[in-house]
C-alpha cells in the first residue's frame, strides 16, 4: 500500500492532472456565475470603483488634432491622440461589418455585450490549459479594451473588461459600437482604423472595398503580423477564406460569393500610405508646437499648419532617397538569402500561378522565394504570384566571386531574397523582378528655395518606422570635399581670382609634422584655384587655407549659418568640422542668390481650429558676402559640374553648379547642388561611422540621389542660367599661368571682379601650345571637352 506521505509518482500526476483540471475550470466557471449574478458584490464593487470614466460615446468624435500640409494644400501629415481617419458607419461597406462579426462575434447582434456562452467555453479551455488566454471575448470587449484598458492578461482586466462592455452597451447601439471599433482597432503596419487599413494594404478608400478585400482586412484584427499579406501571402490567404466561409455559415453572402470572392486577385499597394510624405518633418513639427503651444493645443485644439513643402517634390525626394539606399546595398558583396526554406515547404508552390494570385505595381519591392533557377534565371513565388529573374538582373550578386558564372551558382531553391518589380504581364500574371539587396545605410536630403529659405522637401532617413532620427537636421558629420567652396569665397573676398596660381606640390606643415597629400597621390605643378576646386585639389586648398587664415573661413562659415565646432587648423581644408545637411545646403544658397544668408523654416502659418492665425513665418535673410565673390564661387562649381567631380549633375540639361565631399575611408559621401532656383543638399553615411565601402564616394553614392530627385523637381522652374553680377566682368586669360594670353596659350575666359584683373602677361615658356586655342567659362558656354582625371574619386 502506497505510503500517502512518499511524493507521488510521475504516473499519478498524469492520472490525476486532468481531476485537477477539471477542479480549476469548475472554480473559474462558479466565479464567472457569481460575478454575473451579484453574489460577489463586493468584487464587483472594488473593480467597478477602479474603472475608467466613459465619455458620452454617443456623440463621439475623435479630436482632429493638427492636420500639417504642403504649399500646395495636399495633406502630408497628422497629429493627434487617435491615429487612423474616422469613417462614418455609412461609408464603411457592409461587406467588412458582415466579415468582422461572422469571423470575430457570430452573436454580437443577440447579446448584451457578454456572450456568456463564449465566456464559459473560453474560461473552461483556459482552465484546462493552466493558463489565461485571449478568448471569447465578443466585439464590444475588445472595443474596452483598445479604448480604456492595458493588454495585460488577468483575471481582474478580464472582469473591467466585462463592466466596461455592459456600460458601452448601454450607452451605444450596435451599429455605433461597430463603427467605433473598426475606426480603432489596428490593422497593422501602422494602419489604426479601416480606412488606413484599405489604403494601406489596397490603395484605395475603404468604400470602395470589395468582398475579397473586405474578408482579409477583417481576418487582420485576430492578428495582424501573421496574416499580414506583406509577411505572408499565404497565411493572409488562408485567413481570408476562413472569414468568407464564416460569413457563409451566418448566411451573409452563398457559397458562390465566397468562391468568387477567395479566387479575386489581389493587388496590394506598396507599403507606404500617402499621409506618409514627410514623417521626418511631420515629428520635427510635432515637437516645436508642443513646445510652444502645448501638448493640449496640439492634440485637441484642431490646429491647421501650412509649410512650404511642396508635395510632389517632398514624394519624389521620398522616392530618390529609397532607390539610393537599394543602389548602394546592390553595390556590396550580396549578403546571401534572408531565409532558406526546407524542400517539403516548397511544394505548396504550384507550377502556374493560382487564380487568386497577386498583382504588383512597377517599383514594388518584397521578398520572394526561389523555385527553381537555370541558365536563364530564377523563377520564384511571392505573395501567391510567379516571377523570374533574367540572369542579366541577379549576376551582380556574383561580385568578384570568378567562381560564380551562372544564376544556378548565386540562387538556390528554397531561398527567400529581396526583389524588386520591373514589370507584371496581367494576362500570364507572371512578374518580371530583380534581385535587390537592401543597406543599412543612412541618408538624408534637403531642398531650399535659396532666395527664401523656404524648405521644399526634406527626408530624415531611409524609414521612418525602423529610425525615426531625423538626420537632415540632427546628424553632424564631416562635409569632406564639400566644404572647400567656402574657403575659395574668403580667397575671392580677400581679392584672390579663379586666376590666381598656387603650386601644386608636396608641402608640410607644422614644422614638418604633417605632409597633406592629394587623393590620387599625383601633383600638377602650378595650378589655377579655378582648376584646384574643380579637380579638388587637396594641397592646394590647404596652401590657399593658409594663406587666408582659418580664422577668417570660420567667420564666412558663421555668418552662413554653419555652427561648427570647427577645427582651428589647416585639417578644415579637408573638411575637419560638423554640419548637419540642412546647414550645409542652407549654406550653399548664398553662391545661388549672390551672397545672402537665408534662415531655412518650414513653418508658413499656424491658425487655431477657427481660423485664426497663432503665428506666421517669412523670409529672413542677411547679407554674408559680396555678390561677386559669390558668383566666382558659383563659376567654379559649374566647372565642377560639367568636367569636375559633379559630372553627373550636368545632364540635367540646364546651368547647375555643386560639389561632392567624401571623408576617409568613405564614412561620409555629400553632394551640394544648385540652379538659379532650387539648392539640393544630399548625405549618406551609417549611424554608427563605418565605411560604406571602398569607392563610395559623393559622386557614387550622394549625387546620383541628387540627380534622381532634380530630374523631378528642377523642371518646375526656368531653365536660366545664373545672374552675372554688375561688378563681374570677363576676360581672357592664359589656362595654365592665370595672367594675360599670349601668341601660343590656352586662352579662357575667367571671371574677374572689375578692377582685378591681371595686367601682366604671360612669360613665353609658359605658352605651350603652337596654337591659341580659345575656351570660355562663361555662363552660356558649353562644357570642356577634355576629361578630367579620377572623376569620381578626385574628392
Amino acid at each position: 500500500m502506497p505510503n500517502r506521505n512518499s511524493r507521488p509518482s510521475s504516473v499519478f500526476l498524469r492520472k490525476a492532472r486532468p481531476f485537477i483540471k477539471l477542479k480549476v475550470a469548475l472554480l473559474v466557471i462558479v466565479s464567472v456565475i457569481a460575478v454575473t449574478s451579484g453574489a460577489s458584490y463586493a468584487i464587483l464593487t472594488s473593480v467597478n470603483n477602479d474603472l475608467p470614466q466613459i465619455p458620452n460615446l454617443k456623440n463621439y468624435k475623435p479630436p482632429v488634432g493638427t492636420q500639417i500640409f504642403s504649399e500646395d494644400d495636399h495633406l502630408i501629415g497628422r497629429i493627434k491622440v487617435d491615429k487612423g481617419i474616422f469613417v462614418p458607419y455609412a461609408q464603411i461597406p457592409n461587406t467588412l461589418k458582415k466579415a468582422l462579426v461572422a469571423v470575430e462575434d457570430a452573436r454580437f447582434y443577440e447579446h448584451g455585450g457578454l456572450d456568456f456562452q463564449g465566456i464559459v467555453r473560453a474560461l473552461v479551455k483556459d482552465a484546462f490549459s493552466l493558463s489565461l488566454k485571449e478568448g471569447g471575448s465578443t466585439i464590444t470587449q475588445q472595443l474596452a479594451k483598445v479604448l480604456f484598458l492595458t493588454p495585460e492578461k488577468s483575471l481582474t482586466r478580464k472582469l473591467k473588461e466585462a463592466l466596461l462592455a455592459r456600460k458601452i452597451e448601454q450607452t451605444l447601439t450596435k451599429d455605433q459600437i461597430i463603427e467605433l471599433y473598426l475606426n480603432k482597432v489596428y490593422f497593422g503596419h501602422g494602419a489604426y482604423g479601416c480606412e488606413m487599413a484599405a489604403r494601406t494594404y489596397f490603395g484605395k478608400r475603404v468604400g470602395d472595398l470589395t468582398l475579397g478585400e473586405s474578408a482579409m482586412i477583417a481576418g487582420l484584427v485576430r492578428s495582424p503580423s501573421n496574416y499580414s499579406p506583406y509577411n505572408n501571402m499565404d497565411a493572409a490567404r488562408n485567413r481570408q477564406k476562413t472569414v468568407l466561409g464564416r460569413m457563409v455559415d451566418e448566411k451573409f453572402i452563398s457559397q458562390g460569393q465566397a468562391d468568387q470572392a477567395a479566387a479575386q486577385t489581389m493587388i496590394l499597394k506598396n507599403l507606404r500610405s500617402s499621409d506618409e510624405a514627410a514623417p521626418y518633418l511631420v515629428e520635427q513639427i510635432r515637437i516645436y508646437l508642443e513646445g510652444k503651444y502645448g501638448a493640449d493645443m496640439v492634440y485637441m485644439q484642431g490646429l491647421t499648419v501650412k509649410t512650404t513643402i511642396n508635395y510632389r517634390f517632398q514624394r519624389a525626394a521620398v522616392k530618390a532617397v529609397e532607390e539610393g539606399i537599394k543602389n548602394h546595398g546592390k553595390r556590396q558583396a550580396w549578403h546571401g538569402p534572408l531565409a532558406k526554406k526546407k524542400p517539403e515547404e516548397l511544394e505548396k508552390f504550384q507550377d502556374d500561378p493560382s487564380a487568386g494570385a497577386t498583382t504588383f505595381q512597377p517599383g514594388d519591392f518584397l521578398t520572394a522565394t526561389v523555385l527553381r533557377t537555370d541558365d536563364k534565371g530564377a523563377y520564384l513565388s511571392a505573395r501567391g504570384s510567379k516571377g523570374v529573374i533574367a540572369a542579366k538582373d541577379l549576376m551582380w550578386a556574383a561580385g568578384l566571386n570568378k567562381d560564380k558564372k551562372k544564376p544556378q551558382d548565386i540562387l538556390k531553391p528554397g531561398f527567400v531574397v529581396e526583389v524588386k518589380v520591373k514589370s507584371f504581364d496581367k494576362k500570364t500574371k507572371v512578374a518580371n523582378f530583380t534581385l535587390e539587396q537592401s543597406s543599412t545605410a543612412q541618408a538624408a536630403l534637403v531642398c531650399l528655395d535659396p532666395w527664401l529659405g523656404s524648405i521644399k522637401a526634406m527626408v530624415g532617413g531611409c524609414d521612418f518606422q525602423k529610425n525615426e532620427y531625423n538626420h537632415a537636421l540632427l546628424a553632424h558629420r564631416q562635409p569632406g570635399s564639400s566644404f572647400k567652396p567656402f574657403i575659395y569665397a574668403e580667397a575671392m573676398e580677400q581679392g584672390l581670382t579663379p586666376a590666381t596660381v598656387i603650386n601644386d606640390a608636396p608641402m608640410s606643415y607644422d614644422d614638418d609634422k604633417w605632409k597633406p597629400r592629394n587623393y590620387d597621390g599625383e601633383y600638377y605643378g602650378p595650378t589655377t584655384l579655378r582648376e584646384a576646386l574643380v579637380q579638388s585639389r587637396n594641397v592646394v586648398t590647404i596652401e590657399l587655407l593658409h594663406r587666408v587664415g582659418v580664422a577668417s573661413v570660420i567667420d564666412l562659415a558663421k555668418k552662413l549659418g554653419i555652427s561648427g565646432p570647427f577645427a582651428r587648423d589647416l585639417t578644415l581644408g579637408l573638411g575637419s568640422c560638423s554640419v548637419s545637411p540642412l546647414e550645409l545646403t542652407a549654406a550653399y544658397c548664398a553662391f545661388a542668390n549672390g551672397g545672402y544668408k537665408v534662415a531655412p523654416y518650414v513653418i508658413e502659418s499656424v491658425a487655431d481650429a477657427r481660423g485664426k492665425v497663432l503665428e506666421t513665418n517669412g523670409v529672413a535673410v542677411q547679407e554674408a558676402m559680396s555678390t561677386d565673390a559669390a558668383y566666382q564661387v558659383t563659376s567654379i562649381l559649374k566647372d565642377a559640374v560639367t568636367r569636375g567631380t559633379g559630372k553627373l549633375a550636368s545632364y540635367l540639361g540646364r546651368p547647375v553648379a555643386g560639389k561632392t565631399g567624401t571623408t576617409n575611408d568613405y564614412k561620409d559621401a555629400w553632394f551640394v547642388g544648385y540652379t538659379p532656383y532650387l539648392v539640393t543638399g544630399v548625405w549618406v553615411g551609417y549611424d554608427d561611422q563605418k565605411s560604406l565601402g571602398h569607392g563610395e564616394s559623393g559622386a557614387r553614392a550622394a549625387l546620383p540621389i541628387w540627380f534622381n530627385y532634380m530630374t523631378q523637381a528642377a523642371p518646375s522652374y526656368p531653365a536660366d542660367d545664373f545672374q552675372v553680377p554688375d561688378g563681374i566682368e570677363f576676360v581672357d586669360i592664359d589656362s595654365k599661368s592665370g595672367l594675360l594670353p599670349i601668341k601660343g596659350s590656352e586662352v579662357i575666359k575667367e571671371v574677374f571682379r572689375k578692377g582685378n584683373v591681371p595686367t601682366e602677361f604671360t612669360p613665353v615658356e609658359k605658352a605651350v601650345l603652337p596654337v591659341a586655342v580659345t575656351t570660355e567659362a562663361t555662363p552660356a558656354d558649353a562644357p570642356d571637352k577634355k576629361p578630367a582625371k579620377r572623376l569620381e574619386d578626385a574628392d
